[in-house]
Order: structure tokens, then C-alpha cells, then sequence
């Protein structure tokens, strides 16, 4: 890999990094802890490209970060529980998009 190569070659927390947000102060995102508890695989803690999901061992729960929700859907699609209720965020929340 050349220098120019190496020098635009960023990493996933890094393009994450550069996105704006205009948060809501409520979360888009519910989880069915029910479901989820008869989960073994957490899938939505490693398919999420922005780590929004992750696992608190302490309260043994999965718990999400909407606040870096890209909106792909992802998680919902690929809960083996259908676990997680998913929604756009309100109006004029969410990921702001450069072209929008």
C-alpha cells in the first residue's frame, strides 16, 4: 500500500466519526428484553456498522445507544427474536445527510 493509499484509507470509527446527528431527547429504539434474554447469539451487537447495541453484563441486558443510530435497519432485520421495535426518529431527528 502506497502513502496516498494508506492516507484515505480510514477506519470504520473514523468515517463514523465525521457523521452529524441532530438527537432526539427519546429513543426510536425499544427493546422487547423478554425476547432478547432467550437470544444466545446477540446479533444486533455485532451487525449494527455503528455499534449502537451492546451487551451490559451487569444488568444482563442489551442495551442500545440510539443516539449513533445510522437508520439502516439492520438490527430489525436481523434479530432472530424480533426483539427490537424500530421507527424512523421524530421529524428533524436523526442522521442528517449531506444532500438532504
Amino acid at each position: 500500500m502506497d502513502d496516498k493509499t494508506k492516507k484515505n484509507s480510514k477506519s470504520i470509527q473514523d468515517k463514523l466519526a465525521t457523521i452529524k446527528y441532530n438527537c432526539d431527547n427519546k429513543s426510536h429504539i425499544t427493546i422487547n428484553q423478554n425476547k432478547c434474554s432467550k437470544c444466545k447469539e446477540k446479533v444486533c451487537t455485532f451487525i449494527c456498522p455503528a455499534n449502537v447495541y451492546k451487551f451490559d453484563e451487569t444488568a444482563n441486558e442489551v442495551v442500545a445507544q440510539y443516539e449513533n443510530c445510522l437508520e439502516c435497519g439492520a438490527c430489525r432485520i436481523s434479530c432472530p427474536k424480533q426483539a427490537i421495535d424500530w421507527h424512523f426518529p421524530a421529524s428533524g431527528c436523526g442522521i442528517i445527510l449531506k444532500n438532504s
